[in-house]
């Protein structure tokens, strides 16, 4: 092949990769950017109710992390349309792929799937031009029941069903912070919160905690003190320990490893004064108090352990 069909073929591939701009933080400005995070990235089993306008008409729809064969969207008998955030799209702009979902959904027969994800342009809405009302309340379920009608349940689907429900990765919320959750992982178990900050100013916050000693998500000191017995703790360890973070859809998700013998519910208060913490410490940052050598150094350790996801 010669220099200019390899340079015209090179062509043709920049420009259509350039329909779509690239959005490297896809939810920023719609309401609950972290949940649609988290739903994209650690819930496992989730679905939350959406409202939007298309075409003229006021609609609704349930986005789910997963659908089944990892369809883009679902329009059941029933009336219920679904979009899934795990469909594996990838335009550049993964709130133009979900939109593109939410209103194949609308022109979709009911009883029928949106296998792919419809091809996006730069004309494509986004989310943000669809969407109406608050940011989406989250419900967390224990497997994929949701997808199916009552009536579908035959032998064949209940096996399938069985089989995807097997493999849900336990989780709870922490309520007492937006966005953190709770989740085993084999033997052992993890707190991961989503943090709505620029991604730069959230790392230098968790640098100045983690040199100063207060990175750590502890217990609640009520359910500390009801597993004390006689002025001893059981050997159940009262602290989780900062493995890092990794960097999704444009914000920053701290990582910590508890105690796999304790409650979820035991770190929410924890949770909640690790917050406290980690406000002040950014307010510090964003105030333009330098960081120390020993932030410094804090935060080139957590920069080195931090992978990028999509």
């Amino acid at each position: 092949m010669g220099k200019a069909s390899r340079r015209k073929g090179a062509d043709k591939k920049t420009a259509r990769a350039a329909r779509v701009p690239f959005a490297p933080r896809p939810f920023e400005g719609l309401p609950g950017e972290t949940g649609w995070v988290a739903m994209r990235e650690i819930l496992p089993a989730a679905t939350a109710r959406l409202t939007f306008s298309y075409d003229g008409g006021e609609h609704t729809a349930r986005v789910a992390t997963v659908l089944p064969l990892a369809w883009a969207g679902l329009h059941r008998t029933d009336g219920e349309r679904f979009i899934a955030t795990q469909s594996g799209a990838g335009s550049g702009d993964l709130s133009r792929d979900l939109a593109a979902a939410l209103i194949a959904t609308v022109d979709t027969e009911p009883g029928q799937p949106v296998v792919k994800t419809p091809p996006v342009t730069a004309e494509t809405p986004r989310l943000q031009d669809l969407l109406t009302g608050d940011a989406p309340e989250i419900e967390l379920h224990d497997g994929f029941d949701f997808w199916i009608e009552q009536d579908e349940l035959d032998e064949a689907t209940a096996a399938s069903l069985e089989q995807a429900n097997s493999a849900v990765t336990p989780t709870v919320p922490l309520p007492s912070v937006q966005s953190a959750y709770w989740c085993r992982i084999g033997e052992r178990t993890y707190v991961r919160w989503v943090l709505p900050h620029d991604e730069d100013e959230a790392t230098a916050a968790l640098a100045r905690l983690h040199a100063a000693g207060n990175d750590a998500l502890m217990r609640g000191p009520r359910e500390v003190s009801e597993e004390r017995s006689g002025g001893e703790l059981r050997g159940v360890s009262e602290a989780g320990r900062l493995l890092g973070a990794f960097r999704t859809c444009g914000l920053l998700v701290p990582v910590w490893e508890v105690d796999a013998a304790a409650e979820p519910a035991s770190y929410d208060g924890g949770m909640g004064e690790l917050s406290t913490r980690f406000t002040e410490a950014l307010e510090s940052v964003r105030s333009g108090d330098p960081l120390t050598d020993a932030e410094r150094r804090a935060r080139a350790g957590l920069v080195s352990r931090q992978i990028t996801i999509r």
